[in-house]
């Protein structure tokens, strides 16, 4: 009887040593076939899980805007008085919905090229009204007319053109023609040919963003999808120094491995310039 209980105690020692012994073999062998999995799918090429969410990302992207509705228009025209505000939003639209297009691989120097079609569709539920809301802002058309042409003679015909369409300094119009796109009044009456159409964003909805070149990550995965050019440029000429260099990915995807220390960089078109994202702290979304 004690026989059989010291054999069986030495027999669990020996099996816990060995599974213990196994485990410390296995675990870093597991470990490196994990890595080695991820770094091969994370690679921008056809055939991998990373590629094709790449190409038409399954995370739903949403961009929000406030817009500050002028309360006293008729107050600073008349007498220039301190313009009042009042911003209302956020009025939100699903945007990056589409896949990318025109993809070319360049094998030779691992980057990838695309083009991102532009679309954007309104979400009402994520926004304080529609997109019939009317504000009151500035006249676009009106505003830089006399920047765009400072010849006295010329700004006498463009005040002339201004008042023949009752336009002013200030204008109502919806959150929709305000950022998508309106055919203006005074430029219909410009007598020579001009875009009559003004919006903050126009155009945007049908037309398409880039080219841009990024870097595959097949011979460095810390690289994947990393802007290389940007419309064939690793500058935009708009800003000073480092400002105005394209750093970082579109946002849609980022390299792996990233820790809560690495500043995630990343280009809008948008707003012409790169930005960063820093890790603040963690919160769960689930609810009990």
């Amino acid at each position: 009887m004690g026989c059989d209980r010291n054999c069986g105690l030495i027999a669990g020692a020996v099996i816990g040593a060995v599974l213990a012994l196994l485990g410390g073999i296995l675990m870093p062998v597991g470990d490196m076939l994990i890595e080695k999995t991820i770094k091969k799918e994370v690679v921008l090429e056809e055939g991998t899980i990373a590629f094709k969410n790449w190409v038409k990302t399954g995370t739903e992207v949403y961009r929000q805007f406030w817009i500050f509705d002028v309360q006293n228009a008729q107050e600073v025209v008349a007498n220039s008085s301190k313009i009042k505000v009042k911003q209302r939003g956020p009025y939100t639209y699903r945007v990056r919905y589409l896949a990318k297009e025109n993809i070319t691989h360049d094998t030779e120097n691992h980057l990838v090229s695309f083009v991102q079609p532009n679309g954007a569709i309104f979400e009402p539920s994520l926004s304080v009204g529609t997109e019939d809301d009317t504000m009151t802002v500035l006249n676009l058309a009106v505003a830089a007319a006399p920047h765009l042409y400072p010849n006295a003679f010329v700004q006498v015909v463009l005040n002339s053109l201004i008042k023949k369409s009752k336009s002013s300094m200030f204008q109502n119009r919806t959150v929709k023609e305000l950022l998508w796109g309106y055919t203006d009044p005074f430029l219909s009456l410009v007598p020579y040919p001009v875009n009559t159409k003004v919006g903050v964003f126009y155009p945007y909805n049908n037309t398409v963003d880039g080219v841009y070149s990024v870097f595959s990550g097949k011979d460095n995965v810390s690289q994947v999808a990393i802007i290389d050019t940007y419309k064939g440029k690793k500058n935009l000429s708009y800003w000073p120094s480092y400002c105005d260099m394209i750093n970082g990915t579109d946002a849609a995807s980022f390299p792996p491995f990233v820790e809560k220390t690495r500043v995630l960089r990343f280009f809008s078109s948008d707003i012409c310039r790169k930005t960063c994202v820093y890790f603040t702290s963690s919160f769960s979304t689930c609810k009990s």
